[in-house]
């Protein structure tokens, strides 16, 4: 049905386990699997003319978030080999994280997005936003969005 499966991540615990359930739903499905950390983009201090010498140029930026990129891709690229599945990982930079995961998606042929919600409701959501409901949103391939039960389901 689908074949290959974009799957989100944060680095946070929560993305974590999304990640690892989304491996085994594309190992059930057969498909290939696109690991995306999207970083933010570099930012100018606000006080551009003077800027400090400990402030990072954007050439260190961005290799320190490729770094943390691979380090948050890599172990659902681990996942999906042990389970023998086609994998790849990036890292892609944007403004909006949720357009970006859109963007990538499309651009890489992928056909389904497999994200996680970190399920704030009310007042969190509105005032903090969600990238899930934005790439819900926004896409036009089907999301499928993971959620974690802080308690078991009853028998």
């Amino acid at each position: 049905m689908y074949r290959k499966i974009l799957i989100t991540t944060d680095g946070s615990a929560v993305s974590k386990m999304t990640a690892c359930a989304g491996v085994s739903f594309a190992q059930q499905m057969g498909a290939e699997v696109l690991a995306l950390f999207v970083a933010p983009e570099y930012q100018y201090p606000i006080y551009v003319e003077i800027i400090p010498p400990s402030y990072p140029s954007e050439e260190e930026y961005r290799a320190a978030m490729q770094r943390a990129g691979a380090e948050h891709v890599l172990p659902i690229l681990d996942a999906c080999r042990k389970k023998g599945l086609e994998c790849q990982g990036m890292t892609a930079f944007a403004e909006s994280t949720a357009l970006k995961i859109v963007d990538v998606a499309a651009q890489q042929g992928c056909d389904l997005i497999f994200m996680g919600s970190h399920g704030r409701s009310g007042w969190g959501q509105l005032l903090l936003g969600s990238v899930t409901n934005k790439v819900l949103s926004h896409s036009k391939l089907p999301v499928l969005v993971h959620r974690l039960l802080k308690e078991p389901l009853p028998d």
